[in-house]
């Protein structure tokens, strides 16, 4: 297995092959997190605040989190990889980030070896895979969400588009990068979705698709730690899909996020809660496919009441990077208990603050885009426990920091109030060198805009 740290340490690439015993909650461990996003830079740097922390492998990392971890060369699609790289480096703990090894089953070979994993299993992780499989839960467990159907030809779709008349919402079935579902503001733009998903913009995600009825209201995000029988929320964030100012133009992964999300007030945090997820998790243990893991619940929320939009089985991006801000070092002491079946045993400590981050993208994007232009100033940046700049798509060649994806920075503050954070986020960005760069300028409009 190739490590592209230069300094990797010898003794941890020595290899003995044995398996570990799930570590004690006070052990040193030795941490693997799989990703190279942005998420995975937060995540390894609050990991990396606690103590328990002993060395921290990120696969394949990026140029941000080779600062923090080493970084290696690895297919974290590939289960049998991955549990000997696991192996061989005397890995104690594994953390998945991305949604596709948990697709790929890589988390049930993990615990087939032996190994302390915190993901859901390859049948939980159907809750993001099929937007029809949650769909079903959502009805056998009585959760509110939208009217929907499923299609698995064109025109039946477009019949149903005609039938049900816009705004409605197109999704592709399955898994596409955040970025397979169409809000169709008009008869054609449905139909136009429909082409595209079953002539394969989307790829295998899009043989099927899952028409919805479209929910008005506030969207926000809420993030509960489960660990098969025990649910305990760990905080809300609010993002901002599409990529223009006021949130106008095409949906992306994401161009920003704030935490708390006031309009997830604490009623209506209950309510999503009691109505929503602990309905879905008592369904899929009906089911014997006990969810073990993060889940992200996505929420329509009007006049206090929420509807589930959708479950991803992971931490959100960019959402990811303000909850670490905030959680900290706590963050590896709740992953390893809902890993372990303790959930119950804990409970989260917040500060009285808030987190924004701004995503910084390469121009073009959410479209083409290029790749390899250099970016400056980040030297200028003072990081600390307010401030961090995270590595969503960067890369460093010949010495220099380059772009290497669509969001490639996300500029992360903390602060008292979220005019702090927002104030804070945007001072990072502007001391950011990088021309062929964009970003929204309004991130948390719709709090900062109306107070």
């Amino acid at each position: 297995m190739r490590i592209f740290c230069p300094n990797f340490p010898a003794e941890i690439g020595t290899g003995s092959g044995r398996q570990r015993a799930a570590p004690l909650s006070g052990w040193p461990m030795n941490i693997l997190i799989l990703g190279g996003g942005g998420r995975e830079h937060s995540l390894a740097w609050a990991v990396k605040q606690n103590p328990k922390c002993d060395r921290l492998i990120v696969a394949p990392g990026n140029a941000g989190i080779a600062d923090i971890a080493w970084c290696a060369d690895l297919d974290i699609e590939d289960g049998t990889a991955v549990v000997e790289f696991a192996e061989a480096h005397a890995v104690d703990f594994i953390i998945i980030g991305p949604e596709a090894p948990l697709a790929a089953g890589v988390s049930d070979d993990l615990r087939a070896a032996g190994f302390l994993t915190f993901g859901p299993s390859k049948a939980a992780a159907q809750l993001e895979a099929s937007k029809a499989f949650t769909k079903e839960i959502c009805d056998a467990a009585g959760a509110p969400t939208a009217a929907w159907a499923r299609f698995d030809n064109a025109d039946a779709a477009k019949a149903h588009v005609e039938a049900k008349g816009a705004p409605i919402v197109v999704k592709a079935d399955g898994l596409a990068a955040g970025k397979g579902v169409i809000v169709a503001m008009t008869e054609d733009e449905a139909t136009a979705a429909i082409d595209d998903m079953f002539s394969g913009t989307f790829g295998a995600a899009g043989a099927e698709v899952v028409i919805e009825e479209f929910m008005t209201g506030e969207e926000a995000s809420y993030f509960v730690l489960a660990d098969g029988e025990t649910a305990l929320a760990i905080g809300t964030a609010q993002d901002h899909k599409r990529i223009g100012e006021g949130d106008t133009g095409p949906n992306t992964g994401g161009m920003g996020a704030y935490s708390p999300a006031p309009v997830l007030s604490d009623d209506v945090a209950r309510r999503a809660m009691t109505r929503i997820v602990e309905p879905t998790l008592a369904e899929m243990a009906r089911r014997d496919t006990p969810y073990t893991g993060v889940l992200y619940v996505g929420l329509m929320i009007e006049n206090g009441e929420p509807r589930l939009v959708e479950y991803n089985v992971r931490f959100g991006d960019p959402e990811c990077q303000v909850l670490m801000m905030r959680l900290g070092g706590q963050a590896l002491d709740l992953m390893q208990a809902a890993a372990e079946g303790r959930l119950s045993e804990k409970e989260v400590h917040w500060a009285d603050d808030h987190a924004m981050t701004v995503v910084l993208a390469a121009e073009g994007y959410p479209g083409s885009y290029h790749k390899g232009s250099a970016i400056g100033g980040l030297d200028t940046v003072d990081e600390d426990s307010h401030h961090m700049v995270f590595h969503a798509g960067t890369a460093e060649v010949d010495g220099r920091l380059v772009a290497n994806g669509g969001r490639v920075l996300n500029a992360t503050a903390r602060g008292g109030t979220l005019q702090e954070a927002r104030d804070a986020a945007y001072a990072m960005i502007d001391s950011i060198d990088w021309p062929e760069g964009i970003c929204r300028r309004d991130i948390g409009w719709r709090v900062l805009d109306a107070s």
